[in-house]
C-alpha cells in the first residue's frame, strides 16, 4: 500500500494530465460525429480481426470432430446406396423381408498408418482391429474404390491385402455389360493391373468401367474397381484388359472395412453343400 502511495505522489502530475487527457478525448468523440465514425470504425475492425482469429482457431480444435462426422455421413450414404440397390431387386413387392436383410453390409472407418506401393507383395497397415469388429477376409475400400482384403488382425492393429499384391485376385465384370473375370496386379504399375477371362465376343471400349461382381462373401456388388485403359486378345478366346485403378494408392489415409453379416451363413452353406 505505501508502494501505491508513494508511486501516486512521485507522478500525480503526469496521472492528472492522463485523467484529463481522456475527459478531452471522450467530449469530443462525443459530441463530433466525424471523430466517433472514425472511432467506431476503428474499434469494430479490431473487433473482427481478433473474433475472426477466434474462430479460426476453434475451427482448427474441430477439425477432428469434423472429419469424423464426414466419416460417419460417408458411411450412412453408403449404407443407403446398398440398401437402397436391394431393395430394387427384391422378386416381389409382396416378400417379406427383415432390415437385416436390407442393411447387409456394416462399414467400419479405420486410418492407414503404414503402406507400400513399390514391391510384389505389398501390405497395408490400418489403426482398427478384433476390438473394433474387424476380422480376416473383411473387404476394404475408400471413396475411390477397392483397397484389398484384410488379412491378418491382432487387438488394435490389422494387415490388409492391397490390390497392388501379386496374390490377391478379385472377382471383377463389366458394369455396361456384366460380363464378369478376374482382376489381378502384373507387380508392374501401381496405377494398373490386369482384367482376365472375358471372352472375346464381349464388346469392349476403353474408359469402359470395371466393378466387383459380387460373386463373393466380401466385396458387395458395384464396387468401383477402374476403368478399361486398353485390352487385347490373348491366349485363345480371351482378353487381357489393362485396367486404370480408380484407387490412388500413393496418397492412401482413410479406408472403410466392410462386414457382410450374412458372410459366415453364406460359408457354411456352401460347405455343407460341397460348393467349391
Amino acid at each position: 500500500m505505501r508502494n501505491l502511495i508513494r508511486f501516486i505522489l512521485n507522478n500525480h502530475f503526469f496521472i492528472l494530465f492522463l485523467f484529463f487527457e481522456i475527459v478531452a478525448l471522450t467530449l469530443v468523440f462525443q459530441n463530433n460525429n466525424y471523430q466517433k465514425a472514425f472511432v467506431f470504425n476503428i474499434s469494430r475492425n479490431i473487433s473482427g480481426y481478433i473474433n475472426t482469429r477466434i474462430f479460426s482457431f476453434r475451427q482448427y480444435l474441430d477439425l477432428h470432430e469434423t472429419n469424423q462426422k464426414l466419416v460417419e455421413e460417408n458411411i450412412r450414404l453408403r449404407k443407403d446406396l446398398i440398401s437402397s440397390y436391394k431393395l430394387n431387386i427384391r422378386p416381389s413387392a409382396n416378400v417379406e423381408f427383415d432390415a437385416a436383410w436390407v442393411r447387409q453390409y456394416d462399414f467400419i472407418p479405420a486410418k492407414v498408418i503404414s503402406n507400400s506401393v513399390n514391391k510384389q507383395s505389398n501390405f497395408i497397415s490400418i489403426d482398427k482391429g478384433t476390438r473394433h469388429g474387424i476380422r480376416p477376409d473383411m473387404a476394404v475400400i475408400t471413396y475411390e474404390g477397392v483397397v484389398g482384403i484384410v488379412s491378418g488382425v491382432s487387438e488394435n492393429f490389422s494387415t490388409v491385402i492391397p490390390v497392388l499384391n501379386r496374390d490377391l485376385r478379385i472377382s471383377s465384370r463389366l458394369k455396361n455389360t456384366g460380363y464378369f473375370g478376374s482382376l489381378h496386379w502384373d507387380g508392374k504399375d501401381p496405377g494398373r493391373a490386369l482384367l482376365q477371362d472375358l471372352p472375346h465376343h464381349v464388346n469392349l471400349n476403353a474408359g469402359d468401367t470395371i466393378t466387383t461382381s459380387g460373386y463373393s462373401a466380401i466385396f458387395p456388388e458395384g464396387i468401383m474397381i477402374g476403368t478399361i485403359a486398353a485390352f487385347e486378345i490373348t491366349g485363345g478366346n480371351f482378353y487381357t484388359v489393362i485396367v486404370d485403378l480408380s484407387t490412388n494408392f500413393r496418397r492412401l489415409s482413410h479406408v472403410y472395412v466392410i462386414d457382410n453379416l450374412f458372410r459366415d451363413e453364406l460359408l457354411e452353406l456352401e460347405k455343407t453343400t460341397g460348393y467349391d
